[in-house]
């Protein structure tokens, strides 16, 4: 049922604006009762949440290499392929059309794992004696120009991601021959 669901809503996702759908919508579209639908989401939003949630889970597992350059090279030209699929950059528009101005926000499920999952990359090189970014620079320097590209303009090219990697390590080289 969970699957028949997010598989809807996707599919809606890319015929619809995402002020245009509904439960009733998804409903239709997955055969799956609406009062099932709103039982276990309640609203468009927390089935949008689930949706990056599961995704994030199952379709960007993180690789362990023994190398943090091949690592963080297997995940950032995973994230670009992603993001060069249709789906991913319209659950990504429809999270940020959902942002309302003056609301606090938190961080969502998916995000909170996915820096856990991140940061026990950094720990297990960290471990093997490599020098490491922080968390934050590994968000900063790598993953936010690949989600804003995606966003903005046209996604980055997989080839292209090697340039990140490399301004990451530049950036903990700086720090390590500074410190």
């Amino acid at each position: 049922m969970r699957s028949a669901v997010h598989a809807a809503a996707l599919r809606l996702l890319e015929k619809h604006q995402w002020e245009e759908l509904s439960i009733p919508l998804v409903a239709a579209e997955s055969g799956v009762h609406q009062a099932t639908i709103y039982r276990r989401w309640g609203s468009m939003s927390s089935l949008l949440n689930d949706v990056v949630t599961e995704w994030s889970a199952t379709d960007a597992a993180l690789p362990d290499t023994g190398s943090l350059r091949d690592d963080l090279q297997l995940y950032a030209t995973a994230v670009a392929a992603s993001l060069e699929e249709g789906n991913v950059p319209l659950i990504l528009r429809a999270v940020v059309l959902e942002i309302q101005p003056g609301e606090r926000r938190e961080a969502s499920p998916a995000f909170v794992e996915r820096e856990r999952q991140l940061q026990t990359m950094l720990d297990q090189a960290q471990e093997r004696g490599e020098p490491v970014p922080t968390l934050e620079e590994l968000l900063e320097v790598l993953v936010a120009p690949l989600y804003f590209y995606a966003l903005f303009t046209a996604p980055m090219p997989k080839a292209e991601t090697s340039r990140l990697v490399d301004r990451l390590l530049d950036v903990v080289a700086h720090r390590t021959a500074a410190g």
